[in-house]
């Protein structure tokens, strides 16, 4: 075949190839899971076809991403397992943990609590290994939602409420989104197993807290404004109002979070909703009705169905069964509710047997992420700091000026600066010795702390000059403190730290405008050298 055609075939595979993923791209854009699923697919097959790493690793990726919204979880891990290796060799990346978290939720969704184990850990380590707290209270969550379905909801609480204390203050409305669901499905959980326990304070506790949750999340989901967090927390919502007994409420919500799932193709969301219609239908009194629902939604959900669900369903179907007087159904229902969580339990045991994590292991995933920020924030005031005088130095005032000048001019604030130089440094130097020279500095450092204001900008500008930036301060304003200071530094017995040394100051103001750095720089310098031309120890104006 002509070497032509050939470069025409790989070109029109690589334009398609492309076109592909833009589609699918767009698809996940505007939540077209079908159309989505289809387009990341094609792209997967041919990526793999022409051996392009990257863009299989991203159709692969949005491959997982639609096969999850949809609720195919078991296909979901099995896409899942098929790019996890092109990723890792990629090394540890946020996508690698949102890859794998999407496993780990899938795996105990469908009781797969190997898989779930598994990829929490891997999610917990790539996490740390990042060092970012969004990724590790994100993969604390995923690992807390797996204790929930493995049975331990109070295990799982703990580590969602660690993960919360992690980004307090810094969770953006996703993240929230997340750990609040997650803390409403483990005390909807906690409720289900207290619920025939005799426990009914332990009972009503877990309900309140899941209601509690519910509430909170609803607002962040709204603002996220994700159909797919609004789909999941609106039921979340609705579970819960169903078994605290405002069915009103219940029903309207949850009647209109069907028809978005049905609209999204959020499966199994949708059957989640559809379960606790059925048991809002049993409290109503109509366990017909109810009776007639479920049994088409496990005609159509088959073995597709997450294990919590198919639970609450042949629960539900037992007890309509029941009240309907069909006690041969009943019993059967009965059976294979207790046959799930047999099986359910006996995973759970091995999964834990295999890949349990210890209090202990967890309390110290924690602290050593606290540990990680502080070494980042102590690194940061370090870079920043001058080590003589422990003042900011010109990488801080890069850092924190720009922004104090914006604000100041968006305000109409006037804002003053301070060049302020000791006089004749080099011989106090020369004359007394640098030990000497460097307490002077740190002295006056002191000196400037103590007469000055909390928000005023103090720099160490190099070797004997300092900087101050006074915010919301007229020049007359700063000339006083300045002033103040000079007499102060006159008057210090410096003849304490060496006979004979005396130590004064020259200093130079500006005030905006100009709200430009170097400018107003420029013109406090160039007042410093007029009050040492005019004799020194003075203040000058710009």
């Amino acid at each position: 075949m002509p070497d032509a055609v050939v470069s025409g075939e790989v070109r029109s595979s690589t334009d398609e190839l492309n076109a592909c993923l833009a589609a699918a791209r767009q698809a996940q854009a505007a939540s077209l899971l079908d159309e989505g699923q289809a387009q990341a697919q094609r792209a997967w097959d041919l990526a793999r076809a022409q051996g392009h790493v990257a863009e299989q690793i991203e159709a692969g990726r949005l491959r997982a991403f639609f096969l999850y919204r949809r609720g195919a979880l078991a296909a979901l891990i099995r896409a899942g397992e098929a790019v996890l290796p092109l990723l890792r060799n990629q090394g540890a990346s946020p996508e690698l943990c949102e890859l794998l978290r999407w496993m780990t939720l899938a795996g105990f969704e469908t009781g797969d609590f190997d898989t779930a184990m598994r990829s929490a850990n891997e999610g917990c380590a790539v996490a740390q290994e990042l060092g970012d707290l969004r990724l590790i209270a994100m993969s604390l969550n995923a690992l807390g939602a797996t204790f929930e379905r493995m049975g331990d909801p109070w295990q799982a609480e703990r580590l969602m409420s660690e993960a919360a204390v992690l980004i307090r203050g810094q969770a953006s409305p996703y993240e929230h989104v997340v750990t609040l669901n997650n803390l409403c499905g483990v005390a909807l959980g906690a409720f289900y197993l207290l619920r025939d326990s005799g426990n009914d304070a332990a009972c009503a506790e877990a309900l309140a807290g899941a209601l509690r949750y519910a509430q909170e999340v609803r607002p962040h989901a709204l603002d996220f404004g994700d159909p797919f967090a609004l789909v999941m927390t609106e039921g979340n919502l609705g579970e819960a109002l169903l078994h605290a007994g405002r069915l009103e409420e219940a029903e309207t919500l949850l009647e209109q979070t069907l028809d978005q799932a049905r609209v999204r193709g959020y499966e199994a969301q949708g059957w989640r909703v559809r379960c606790s219609l059925a048991e809002l239908a049993l409290l109503r009194g109509r366990p017909e009705a109810a009776y007639d629902d479920l049994r088409l939604l496990l005609q159509e959900a088959g073995d597709r169905a997450p294990a919590a669900t198919a639970l609450r369903v042949h629960h539900a179907l037992y007890r309509a069964a029941k009240q309907l007087g069909h006690h041969e159904q009943a019993l059967r229902q009965f059976e294979i509710f207790q046959a799930i969580e047999r099986r359910r339990a006996i995973a759970q045991l091995m999964a834990q047997s295999r890949f349990f994590v210890t209090r202990l292991e967890a309390e110290q995933a924690r602290e050593r992420a606290e540990r990680q920020e502080a070494r980042a924030a102590a690194l940061e005031v370090h870079v920043e700091q001058d080590p003589l005088t422990g003042l900011g130095n010109r990488r801080c005032m890069e850092s924190r000026m720009p922004a104090l000048l914006r604000e100041a001019e968006a305000s109409g604030q006037a804002l003053t600066l301070a060049l302020i130089d000791a006089d004749r440094f080099k011989d106090i130097n020369d004359g007394h010795g640098h030990a000497v020279g460097d307490k002077v500095l740190q002295q006056l450092a002191q000196m400037l702390r103590d007469n000055t204001r909390g928000s005023d900008l103090l720099l160490r500008y190099g070797g004997e000059e300092f900087l101050v930036l006074f915010p919301d301060t007229v020049p007359d304003r700063a000339f006083e403190v300045c002033e103040r200071l000079r007499h102060r530094v006159e008057a210090f017995p410096w003849q304490d730290l060496s006979p004979g040394l005396e130590v004064t100051l020259s200093i130079g103001l500006a005030s905006t405008p100009p709200y430009a750095t170097d400018l107003l720089i420029a013109r406090a310098d160039s007042a410093m050298y007029r009050a040492k031309h005019l004799g020194r120890n003075r203040v000058a104006l710009a």
